[in-house]
């Protein structure tokens, strides 16, 4: 079996890519916790490793000879500390691309944002000049530029993604959609923003289908993908649904303020992912919510 390195594998994205290439690969996870009990998957081999500590990531290098496939899924989720953010999505990925431009790999992945685009227009296509506004999206961006970088230096076989707002079973309840189940779920009373605003949702399944989708087919590396739904939904309306699919919970709307940052629309013009990878999303939002509160009814109650 060939050799995957998910790094991140035991985050809600690397967990459920893990998952699904967990029988056709030999897959190695490099995160800097360990799996929650729920993430945890036998045939998948966890190393607990910081990679923008380049001494740390020298001591894991030998377990990596064999790597085939690279997905960087790595990074540190929470924003309020600018050196973490740095450090986990720029120099983190910077050890990556200069270790892995030495050995033959078939691909590497590098998971970008939808913040690289800044204050962008919506729909959003990949060859806008960008200026990201938060030190989120300025890390994100220095690390795409390095890989395109070491693409046209050296053929480094990479394809950088951008995924929106991806969603589904077993993610973290700081996240927008599983916070409001749970906090229903829950029959709580909780704080929301006016709603007002446009997000693009996708489905966790059709997210790993365009994983797949790059792994097996021959594509033109050095190129940017966006990865989502294309239709923005308001969040009042995201909100409202899941209440009323769950019939209790109570959301109080206007009680959080908006980020600086924060755009009132912001969705991808997926067009090029659809032409290259012949990919597109097939799970409707209502469905992915079904199976979403499902999830946690099972395993939050």
């Amino acid at each position: 079996m060939k050799e995957i390195l998910i790094v991140g594998g035991t985050g809600f994205l690397g967990y459920h890519v893990s998952k699904a290439l967990i029988n056709k690969f030999k897959i190695i996870s490099l995160s800097t916790s360990s799996p929650k009990k729920i993430r945890f998957l036998k045939k998948v081999k966890y190393y607990k490793v910081d990679i923008s500590n380049k001494n740390l990531f020298k001591k894991i290098e030998k377990k990596l000879l064999n790597i085939s496939y690279v997905i960087n899924f790595g990074g540190h989720v929470d924003h309020k500390s600018k050196s973490k953010v740095f450090n986990s999505h720029y120099i983190g990925a910077k050890n990556l691309i200069n270790f892995f431009s030495k050995k033959k790999i078939k691909v590497f992945i590098q998971i970008g944002s939808s913040m690289e685009y800044g204050l962008k227009k919506s729909p959003q296509k990949e060859n806008l000049r960008l200026f990201p506004i938060s030190f989120y999206g300025k890390a994100k961006l220095l690390a795409t530029n390095y890989a395109l970088k070491a693409y046209k230096k050296l053929k480094f076989p990479v394809i950088i993604i951008r995924p929106y707002q991806v969603y589904g079973p077993n993610q973290d309840t700081n996240r927008l959609i599983p916070y409001v189940i749970t906090e229903s779920l829950k029959k709580n009373i909780f704080p929301c923003s006016h709603g007002r605003q446009l997000r693009d949702f996708l489905y966790i399944s059709d997210f790993v289908d365009c994983i797949k989708k790059i792994i097996n087919k021959d594509i033109k590396y050095g190129q940017i993908l966006n990865v989502g739904y294309g239709k923005p939904i308001q969040i009042k309306k995201t909100i409202d649904m899941i209440n009323k699919k769950i019939k209790t919970g109570e959301p109080i709307f206007n009680k959080i303020k908006m980020r600086k940052e924060e755009q009132k629309t912001i969705y991808p013009n997926i067009q090029k992912i659809k032409k290259i990878l012949n990919w597109k999303p097939k799970t409707k939002f209502n469905v992915g919510i079904s199976k979403t509160i499902e999830f946690y009814k099972k395993n939050i109650l």
